[in-house]
């Protein structure tokens, strides 16, 4: 029997796409009755309708055929200026023509993923890392190297070890704000031995900074872009101050860079919507902002106070957690004999989901972590949240006394 050949021939790099295990988890949670601890989802309660609502008219009356229009693919001027100025306050060296506006700052990791890596690169990660910028920087088939990292953030001499093992390191990709998975906070002098190392090692760095501003007693120390502006790219975002279905976020790079950037844009989407851009910038630019943030921090503190409390009841001895300083997550590391991706079908089944730990490590992941989201549920449906996790999690140990660490 003669055998016809396949239509469509894939790219090598097509077998280093993934699905998100975060969006495969979360079509699970739309099954009735399930609470989810799962997803990273700015709790929709804070969302700024009304303010939405007035801009959008303002717009569709001001200038509404601009607004419908094809638009610059560097982004809207007025926006780009106002991220410029707000980073300068925050004591970047920055000018708008170093902003580019992006369809979320998870476009930025394509972007930079595109310009930067080569087929067996090496790019630097810390350990663990986002999971979404795993996926962006996949596809164009770099070597990743774990950056061994501790609760304030990669080693400083991990970091000066990279031209020996892993010469020609395109970058280090780092969160140094209540970091995607773990929640830690780099400290002052944490930031500065770090640029210290990456200078030394001449890696540069990829700061990405989603989650800065939701910091909950003290705001993080200044950026690593601030310290050394040149080997710095710098990625924000406005899903997590003010909607992220706008898909809104932002690239700062280093001069010599950004026209590059600015053709990988045009190649991928020709501009962000000019509409949401708009839109964004009519709330934002008479500080709108500086009023609405406080509030989104002391509902995402109190869900963090009541998480922080239900974990102390229900979770069964030996797990281990810090209380995060900010951001969106619980990182929690399970006694002995759990595997987190194995039992979260067991815990599906009692009601609840969580994001397994190992889904956000390069390599050797740690299979007892787990990542919760609090910002989410209300406090009253986090605690039955977590009791029915608890419950999962002494069951199984009950049922396997003897288990060892996978």
């Amino acid at each position: 029997m003669k055998t016809t050949p396949p239509l469509w021939t894939q790219a090598h790099r097509a077998a280093r796409m993934n699905p998100s295990i975060i969006r495969e988890i979360l079509k699970v949670t739309e099954q009735p009755g399930i609470r989810s601890l799962a997803g990273g989802l700015p709790s929709p309660d804070t969302f700024p309708i009304d303010a939405m609502r007035e801009a959008t008219a303002k717009v569709l009356t001001d200038s509404p055929r601009e607004a419908l229009q094809y638009a610059a693919s560097e982004g809207f001027g007025p926006l780009r200026e106002w991220v410029a100025n707000m980073l300068r306050g925050q004591g970047q060296t920055v000018d708008a023509n170093q902003v580019l506006i992006t369809t979320g700052s998870q476009q930025g990791l394509d972007l930079v993923g595109k310009l930067l890596i080569d087929a067996s690169a090496p790019v630097a990660v810390e350990a663990p890392t986002y999971l979404g910028a795993l996926q962006a920087f996949a596809p164009y088939e770099p070597h990743f190297v774990s950056v061994d990292s501790d609760a304030h953030g990669p080693r400083p001499e991990a970091i000066e070890a990279l031209p020996r093992v892993a010469p020609g390191t395109r970058f280090l990709y780092v969160l140094p704000n209540f970091q995607n998975p773990s929640s830690r906070v780099m400290p002052e002098a944490r930031r500065q031995a770090v640029v210290a190392a990456a200078q030394a090692a001449n890696v540069p760095l990829l700061e990405d900074n989603p989650y800065g501003d939701l910091w909950f007693d003290q705001p993080p120390p200044a950026s690593l872009a601030s310290r050394w502006p040149e080997g710095t790219i710098y990625l924000g975002s406005f899903s997590k101050v003010l909607a992220p279905g706008l898909r809104l976020g932002f690239v700062v790079a280093p001069p010599a860079l950004c026209p590059k950037l600015l053709q990988a844009k045009q190649a991928a989407d020709l501009h962000t919507p000019g509409f949401n851009q708009r839109v964004v910038y009519e709330v934002i630019r008479n500080g709108f902002l500086d009023q609405h943030v406080p509030t989104v921090r002391a509902r995402y503190k109190a869900q963090r106070d009541a998480m922080a409390a239900a974990l102390k009841v229900h979770l069964p001895e030996g797990s281990e957690w810090v209380a995060p300083e900010g951001g969106m997550f619980f990182w929690i590391r399970l006694p002995a004999g759990c595997h987190a991706y194995h039992l979260l079908p067991e815990a599906v089944k009692a009601g609840v989901a969580y994001v397994p730990g190992e889904a956000f490590y390069a390599d050797h992941a740690d299979t007892r972590t787990l990542r919760l989201s609090f910002v989410t549920l209300p406090p009253a449906e986090i605690e039955i949240a977590v009791a029915l996790l608890g419950g999962v999690l002494k069951r199984h140990l009950n049922e396997s006394p003897s288990a060892t660490t996978p």
